[in-house]
This record gives structure tokens, C-alpha cells and sequence, in this order.
């Protein structure tokens, strides 16, 4: 059998690899299911159900070759957030939902917008969820019970220092055990899943040791059902729906960055590409249908993705035979674990947390003090001390604010005059001066961007050009990259101002994109094509055809300096069209 596309070259060798990384993957896959379900306030099984269905799912209809998809810390907060306030039912709908809107994304083609979410906003919310994650798990890791659960991190962190009294020893050794284990294994076992031998270890002495003194998944949600799940189509109302869209748009937007971040280190590990569309549409599916069977929302698992490549993974089918080697596990093992310790549960999820705080990346762009520092902070702080979905609308709308503000200053229009040292008739910057501004010819150097964030500059621009009413006003557009809707209103304002008095607009050296936009709004045509020049030496020989020679006789302003040397000949009629006074400029310059 001739295998093609992402199977191109498949062989037994390459299922052997596939399986063996599939393998591996799943059993690291295990514990952190159940962990993230917990932490996201819903029974563990409901994170194996995930794992299983999408993790399946991603892997049969996803864009990358690597990808290893699940429940991710990433997710903690917000669905900790819906199911705090919605309740589990709602927050199936809000998966669905987003499930959709991942969907629509990949089948529009807009896999590649999810670049142009700003990096300190990713990190900003990405170092607060592991905040978040790191102090959710302080009170399992204690042992501490009585707490009320909230939606607010400050309100989690009072009720552990005021329930700091029913602190549990025992708790407090199991978990240490289990940190312990998986540090030792990582550091002498690299290959060996730490979390799952730290899950065993620390489970079994508590159970030979500490059984009924620390809190396990059995006594805080009941025994792990051992059964397949159960297909069940949520209560899709037009009402919930409505009442969902926020938290459904986010857990799309963090899926989407995450999944397509993933693919991306993927693709740096092995050298090849993945393709951003097809994986938001296998995101998608994946999402829409792992809440019909129970599941919480999935997305990419990055550390999954990696050791899945390091095993060998050759394919897909590694990422489907980890969900098959899970759903196995649940069918076989689910009673036994039930006496999991909430505490053994504690260390695995505050070294995801640690893992995931890119705390190098955030420390870095703080200490460089710019606008992006400023971006960072206000996400992270957000995300820990309000909520995810504020934390991005807030610093997505900061960085767009901030990213116009440099743009703008980023935009000069200068007044230039003619270089009298130049024989093609170049121009430089000049302080013009009332001795020394021509009232017939005005010559601005634009350059930067022309767009609604720099209204204010082209409007006083705008008002200093025509305050002498020039016959001609002339702009040197070689440095303009571009000019959206606003800026070309703001031209055409100029040229209505200067053609309503007599004069007329010249320009000189556009590039492709501000020119075409002319063309397309008709601005072009009210300017005129033959008043448009690739140089600007032409442009001003040309402007001179235009000049009031009687006008120039009796001025006292003399913008060419080499006019003031001619002005004998230009007051003495020896110069008496425009023709021969522009061959007179050109015999002198």
C-alpha cells in the first residue's frame, strides 16, 4: 500500500515509532487529565474523556503532523470561571460554541490572524494563568479544607490564609513526595514520565501510610467511573447562547493561539510546516464534539507535542494511539484511580504552571521599559486579579492604542526648498522664514504611513500649505509605504482646498499601494495623471510652468536661492515666461 500526503513514506517502521511515542504520550497524558479537570472545577474523568475524543480527533483532522491535543493548563482559569458561574452543563455549551467558532475560522482561511495577537499580551495572560493555576493548587498541596471556591484570585488566596489553621501534615508530605519523585526522574530519568512516577509513588504511600488522612479524588468527587461515556447533546438555547458568547469566543481565541503555537514548535523540532487552516478546523471538530460525550474544551498540548517528537512520533497515528492507549487505561485502571491524593495532584499542576510562566520572556520585556512593558503588565495583572476575558479585551485594545500612537509619531511632514547646489533640481529640509517662503510653490517631504492615527498632523499640515494660497503645492510621497481610507480623505480635503482658490496639487515618487488607492477612491483623477512624477526634479521643472511670472517680478520672498541672484533679470523683463525663466533657473543651478 502507497501511502500519500501526511503518510508519504509510511512504513512498519514508522508505526513502531508511532506507537511506542503513542504510547508514552498517553501515559504522561493520564495524570494531567484528571489534573486539569479538577483544577477546572469538574470531575477528573471528564478530563480523560477529553483526552481520549479530542486528543483523537486533532490528531485525524488537524494541520500538523505532531500535534497532541487535550486539556491544557491554559484553559484553567476561564473554565474554572464558567463553571463557577454557569455550571458544568453551560460550559459544555461554551466548548460547543467555541468549537464552532474555530471552524468557521479554519474554513475562512484565517489561521494566519492568530500571529498578529501581540507578544506581550500572550505572555502577559500566559504568566498569569500560571499564576492562577500555581495558586489554586496551594490549598490541595496544604491539605487545607473548609475553603469556599470563587471566581477571583484575591478571594482564593484570603480563604487559604484564613483557613491556614486545618492545615494537614500528612497532605503536606504526600505532596512533597510526589514533587520530589517527579524532580529526581526528570533529572536521572529524562525519558521516564515524571509526573505519572511521582502520581504512584506518592498514591502509594499514602495509601499504605495515610489512608483516610488525606483527601483523595474518591472522598472530594466520587469513585472514576470505568465506563465509556455517555453521548449527550447539551441544552443549545438561543438564551444560552447569547449568555455564553464571551467566555465561547475566548476559549476559542486561547485555543487557537495555543494549538497553533504548538504546531509551530512542532514544526521547528522536525523542519516541517504545518498547516494553520486544516488544524483550527481539526480544533474545531474536535471541540464540538468532545462536549457531546462529556468532555471539556482542548487545545494543542505543547509539552505533549514535544515529548510525543522526542519519542519518535512519526505521524498522527501517535497522537491517535494516546488516545487509545488512554481510553484503555480508564477501562481498566479507573477504580484504582480513585485513591489518587488530591496533594499528589497539587505538585504535577504547580510544575505546569512553573513550566508554562515563560517567567524568562517576562522578566526581559519588563526590564526593557517600552509600551510593550507596559502592555505586559496590564494583561497580567488583569488576568491574575480579574479575568482572562478582560485580561485580553483590555490588552489587545492597549497595544492596538499604542501601536497607532507610534505609527503617528512615526509620520513628518516637512517643508522643503530646492538645493541650489544641485543640477536636478533636488530638495532639502529648510526652517522656512518670511524672508525666504516662495507664496507660488510649496514643497512638503511626507514621510511614514498616512492613516487615521496621524489625522492631526496632515490637518496642520494641511492649514500651513494653503495659508499663502501657492499656485502649486508639491509632495514628495517616496517615503509614504502606505495611506488607508483617512489619509487619502485627508489629501482630498488638501486638493480641494488648493484647486478651490486656483492652484494645483502635484506629486511626486508614490509607491504602489497609496497610488492604487487613489486610483480605486478617484482621487487620482480629481488630482489629475498628469500631475503625478516618478522625480522630483520633474515634478518641479513642471511646477514652474505654472508660476505667475508678474507675480514673481515684484516679489519680496525668495524661495529659490538662486532666484535672489536673477532678480535683476526677472525685475528688469529680461525673463518674460515661465519657459524661459526655468531655463534661466536651470542655466544657473
Amino acid at each position: 500500500m502507497k501511502w500519500t500526503g501526511r503518510f508519504a513514506g509510511y512504513n512498519k517502521n514508522s508505526l513502531r515509532k508511532d506507537l511506542i511515542s503513542g504510547l508514552i504520550v498517553g501515559i504522561i497524558a493520564i495524570p494531567l487529565g484528571m489534573a486539569f479537570a479538577i483544577a477546572s472545577g469538574v470531575k477528573p474523568e471528564y478530563g480523560i474523556y477529553t483526552t481520549i475524543i479530542a486528543g483523537i480527533c486533532i490528531s485525524l483532522f488537524g494541520g500538523s503532523k505532531f500535534q497532541i491535543g487535550g486539556p491544557t493548563g491554559a484553559f484553567i482559569p476561564i473554565l474554572f470561571a464558567v463553571v463557577m458561574q454557569y455550571g458544568y452543563e453551560n460550559l459544555l455549551i461554551a466548548g460547543f460554541m467555541a468549537g464552532v467558532f474555530l471552524l468557521i475560522l479554519g474554513l475562512c482561511r484565517l489561521g494566519k490572524l492568530i500571529s498578529f495577537i501581540p507578544r506581550p499580551v500572550t505572555i502577559g495572560f500566559t504568566a498569569g494563568i500560571a499564576v492562577t493555576i500555581f495558586g489554586g493548587q496551594i490549598a490541595n498541596f496544604l491539605g487545607l479544607t473548609g475553603l469556599t471556591k470563587h471566581e477571583d484570585f484575591f478571594s482564593n488566596m484570603r480563604e487559604i490564609v484564613t483557613h491556614l489553621n486545618t492545615f494537614n501534615i500528612y497532605s503536606l508530605i504526600t505532596g512533597l513526595i510526589c514533587f520530589l519523585a517527579m524532580i529526581l526522574t526528570a533529572r536521572f530519568f529524562p525519558k521516564v514520565p515524571g509526573s505519572l512516577i511521582g502520581l504512584c509513588i506518592s498514591t502509594a504511600v499514602a495509601v499504605l501510610f495515610f489512608q483516610g488522612k488525606v483527601s483523595t479524588i474518591e472522598s472530594s468527587f466520587g469513585a472514576i467511573s470505568g465506563a465509556l461515556p455517555q453521548f449527550h447533546i447539551p441544552n443549545l438555547t438561543l438564551d444560552n447562547m447569547t449568555l455564553l458568547i464571551r467566555p465561547a469566543l475566548v476559549i476559542a481565541m486561547l485555543g487557537s493561539i495555543e494549538s497553533l503555537l504548538s504546531a509551530v514548535v512542532a514544526d521547528g523540532m522536525t523542519g516541517t510546516r504545518h498547516n494553520s487552516n486544516r488544524e483550527l478546523i481539526g480544533q474545531g471538530i474536535a471541540n464540538m464534539i468532545t462536549p457531546l460525550f462529556g468532555g471539556i474544551p482542548a487545545t494543542g498540548a505543547i509539552a505533549r507535542t514535544a515529548t510525543n517528537i522526542k519519542n519518535g512520533a512519526v505521524s498522527p497515528i501517535s497522537g491517535i494511539v494516546h488516545g487509545i492507549v488512554v481510553l484503555l487505561v480508564l477501562l481498566l485502571f479507573a477504580p484504582y484511580a480513585s485513591h489518587i491524593p488530591l496533594a499528589s495532584m497539587a505538585p504535577i499542576l504547580m510544575l505546569v504552571a512553573w513550566n508554562m510562566s515563560e517567567r524568562k520572556h517576562f522578566m526581559h520585556m519588563l526590564k526593557i521599559k517600552t509600551s510593550d512593558s507596559l502592555v505586559l503588565a496590564i494583561t497580567f495583572l488583569l488576568t491574575v486579579f480579574a479575568d482572562l476575558t478582560t485580561a485580553v479585551e483590555v490588552g489587545l485594545l492597549l497595544a492596538v492604542v499604542l501601536f497607532v500612537q507610534r505609527m503617528s509619531q512615526g509620520l513628518t511632514i516637512t517643508k522643503v526648498l530646492p538645493d541650489p547646489d544641485s543640477k536636478h533640481q533636488q530638495v532639502h529640509s529648510h526652517m522656512v522664514t518670511e524672508n525666504h517662503d516662495c507664496p507660488q510653490i510649496s514643497i512638503y517631504t511626507v514621510e511614514g504611513a498616512l492613516f487615521f492615527g496621524g489625522t492631526h498632523i496632515i490637518e496642520s499640515a494641511i492649514d500651513e500649505a494653503i495659508a499663502n494660497q501657492p499656485r502649486v503645492v508639491l509632495l514628495r510621497m517616496a517615503r509614504v509605504p502606505m495611506i488607508d481610507t483617512t489619509g487619502d480623505a485627508n489629501v482630498l480635503t488638501l486638493v480641494h482646498k488648493v484647486q478651490a482658490y486656483g492652484g494645483i496639487v502635484i506629486i511626486s515618487g508614490i509607491q504602489q499601494q497609496p497610488l492604487e488607492l487613489m486610483r480605486k477612491t478617484g482621487l487620482y483623477t480629481m488630482i489629475g495623471a498628469n500631475h503625478f512624477y516618478e522625480r522630483t526634479g520633474v515634478a518641479i521643472n513642471k511646477a514652474l510652468d505654472h508660476l505667475n511670472l508678474e507675480q514673481c517680478r515684484g516679489c519680496q520672498h525668495f524661495a529659490f536661492h538662486e532666484c535672489q541672484a536673477l532678480s535683476a533679470e526677472i525685475h528688469t523683463a529680461s525673463v518674460s515666461t515661465p519657459v524661459q525663466l526655468r531655463k534661466t533657473l536651470e542655466a544657473n543651478i
